[in-house]
């Protein structure tokens, strides 16, 4: 597994010309045989580097705008002989075929096009075919060839030309990054195309890469790890960048991810704290520093050792009022001056910035021996309360509490499910959630409300089955209700409103949330 394979004949074909000319340099200063093409070629030679053109070699010309120029038996031949096999080595004998000893190939940006245009016909010519092609043989064929499929790997490589070659197991490790390498292009094509054909649902392909391998997962005797998800267009907690604190857990993750999620489904400027995936505090405000005083008052007990995002920059004020308590992370777009310093005062809280970031439009979960995929509960779907709910009791409201209802039906979004959330001036001020029926919800928002409950607004993740559930909340106080509606017996839900002169709308869409 140590001995060094040398390299004395290498063919080199690239789109990204990154490191190229120093990468030419070095192999013909190790005496190293170049075979190239196109403007790989003529880049190399303009550079002073000795290079054999592809059609010089084979005797065949490029043609079809480049289609083919790597696809003939001369080359492939030379990348899928077995070096260590006489029958191999004498059938490119016969056919005056040399053996390569290295492939250095990177494929045409076919990712980078398709975000960049929808002209079908310039897609389609960035669908690599001789590259994928080399790869894969040179990767099949490691035993006798190194693969280069990345010019992130040129530094290895160069190590590899001061060694006397390439190990075989460092030609094993270049094999499967090259074999991971053409998947996930065939993937992405194979993807555009469906896309294209209105039949994504019937297969689905992603590739995830370690971000982070974890202490442990939810628990200590668990063990986890963290992966980023390549292609992603909308950056989410797994693009954030860590400023300060100790290596994030996995409970960290989740419930940043709960944050940032809760905090940016509202347009003002909000700060949503976060306890085991479920808020104990959100609100908006005027100032980040105002509406992070808000969310605190929400439940500052539970607020102790949570989770903070905000859509906004953490200001001075909001992180000299934060660092009064013990957080686990905070994340936001960006810090003020001095904010970061007066955060790190604490060695160990977690201090995160994601600087661009909207609410992913679909979620995958797992499931035992497989996977489901939704479109994500965005809060715009439900609609405004000015033009889509409908008020079913009570009389004119303010604008106050229409504001708060808004507020109260954009947040509760947030809870899982049952899930009862009571607003006053743009903030939560109790919260019930993860019950298993809507009753315990109410009466668990309530007893956290306390005397707050009174001119309250509710709203409620999904319909009132009995009228128990509202009559719990009249007791308490609220002055107005927001619900999906829906229920068999919603006139008996209604009846019940009208009786305590509250004002209750309809939405006609529900915020189930069970992960």
């Amino acid at each position: 597994m140590t001995t060094r394979k040398p390299i004395r004949r290498a063919l080199i074909s690239v789109y990204d010309k990154t490191g190229l000319v120093d990468l030419g340099k070095n192999l013909s200063a190790a005496g190293v045989e170049i075979l190239s093409t196109g403007s790989t070629a003529k880049t190399l030679a303009a550079a002073g580097v000795p290079v054999i053109a592809v059609e010089d070699y084979t005797g065949f010309p490029e043609m079809m705008g480049g289609r083919v120029k790597t696809l003939h038996p001369r080359i492939h031949g030379g990348i899928l002989a077995d070096q260590n096999n006489s029958e191999h080595l004498a059938a490119i004998a016969a056919h005056d075929i040399a053996p390569f000893d290295l492939i250095v190939i990177n494929l045409y940006p076919f990712t980078q096009t398709i975000a960049s245009t929808e002209d079908f016909a310039e897609c389609i010519e960035q669908i690599d075919i001789g590259g994928p092609s080399m790869l894969r043989g040179a990767a099949k064929n490691h035993g006798s060839v190194a693969v280069i499929s990345s010019p992130g790997q040129y530094e290895l490589l160069g190590a590899a030309i001061k060694a006397g070659g390439f190990t075989l197991e460092e030609r094993t490790r270049l094999a499967m990054e090259t074999f991971r390498t053409t998947a996930e292009y065939d993937m992405a094509i194979a993807t555009w195309l469906g896309d294209r054909l209105n039949v994504a649902d019937e297969w689905k392909a992603a590739v995830w890469h370690r971000i982070a391998s974890l202490r442990y997962g939810e628990n200590p005797h668990q063990s986890a790890t963290a992966y980023s998800v390549a292609g992603i267009t909308t950056p989410g907690i797994a693009q954030s960048v860590q400023l300060h604190g100790k290596e994030m857990s996995f409970n960290n993750y989740t419930d940043a991810d709960a944050a940032i999620r809760s905090a940016y489904d509202h347009a003002e400027p909000c700060v949503a704290i976060i306890k085991h995936s479920n808020p104990c505090g959100i609100a908006t405000a005027s100032t980040i520093e105002a509406a992070y005083n808000l969310a605190h008052a929400c439940d500052p007990v539970s607020a102790f050792g949570g989770v903070v995002a905000t859509n906004r920059p953490v200001s001075l004020t909001m992180a000299t009022a934060l660092s009064e308590v013990f957080t686990e992370v905070v994340v936001a777009p960006s810090y003020e001056d001095g904010a970061v310093e007066v955060l790190s005062k604490k060695p160990s809280i977690r201090i995160l910035t994601l600087a661009h970031y909207s609410n992913p439009t679909r979620e995958i979960r797992p499931i035992s021996g497989g996977l489901l995929v939704q479109d994500s509960d965005l809060v715009s779907v439900a609609g405004d309360v000015a033009t889509d709910w409908k008020q079913v009791s009570g009389g004119p409201v303010s604008a106050d509490v229409l504001n708060d209802l808004q507020f109260a039906w954009r947040a509760v979004r947030a809870v899982k499910s049952n899930a009862i959330l009571l607003a006053h001036n743009g903030a939560s001020v109790g919260v019930g959630m993860g019950q298993v029926n809507r009753v315990d919800s109410a009466k668990l928002a309530v007893a956290r409300a306390g005397q707050r409950s009174i001119g309250s607004v509710a709203s409620s993740d999904a319909f009132f089955p009995f009228a128990d559930g509202l009559q719990i909340l009249i007791d308490a106080g609220v002055v107005a209700v927001v619900q999906p509606g829906g229920s068999v017996r919603d006139e008996e839900v209604i009846a019940a409103a009208k009786a305590a002169g509250i004002a209750m709308f309809f939405t006609g869409v529900r915020h189930f949330s069970h992960a």
